[in-house]
């Protein structure tokens, strides 16, 4: 992190994060790791590359607490996936048994000059929804997941417009 974007040399892409955000990268992959009765972190199967929320998760409001969750999984978790579309199908079960409908099937997203796979999602919350958009790249033997998660379409695209890939990431991580 620096000057409010986290930066990923290893997959070749920065994410800006909106002034005042919880950063809770390091309790997410500790959680992750004690569910699986491991002490330290592990690239076996995948882990946490940034969690950052609006407001602390625990903190209670009326609005939805905006977040981005980029992760990295093994593919080998995911036998026989060869394309980053594969990865919406254990996805998408996980959404909807959250709660979550599908708004929009896995479809190809240009982020710049890279190409992405996206999927959308929405939950009824009480009096308001929750939109989750997600993207993926297969990239180092990784699903390297993007999750947007805002009120509205107008704040979810905000979130997305943060990410960037090849030229600019790199750029941005010598300032």
């Amino acid at each position: 992190m620096s000057n409010g974007v986290y930066h990923n040399s290893e997959f070749g892409f920065a994410c800006k994060i909106p002034a005042g955000w919880v950063l809770r990268t390091d309790e997410m992959n500790q959680r992750e790791n004690e569910a699986a009765g491991e002490t330290a972190p592990t690239d076996k199967t995948g882990h946490v590359l940034l969690a950052a929320f609006s407001r602390p998760p625990e903190a209670r409001a009326e609005d939805v607490n905006s977040s981005i969750l980029i992760a990295a999984e093994s593919v080998a978790t995911y036998p026989g996936m060869k394309d980053a579309a594969q990865y919406f199908g254990p996805l998408t079960e996980i959404a909807e048994a959250q709660g979550f409908d599908t708004v929009n099937e896995p479809f190809e997203f240009a982020v710049g000059a890279k190409n992405l796979v996206r999927s959308d999602f929405q939950k009824d919350v009480g009096k308001r929804v929750m939109l989750q958009s997600t993207l993926v790249m297969l990239a180092h033997g990784y699903a390297v997941s993007f999750t947007f998660i805002g009120g509205t379409e107008d704040e979810v695209e905000d979130l997305i417009q943060g990410l960037n890939f090849g030229a600019a990431a790199k750029s941005q991580s010598h300032r």
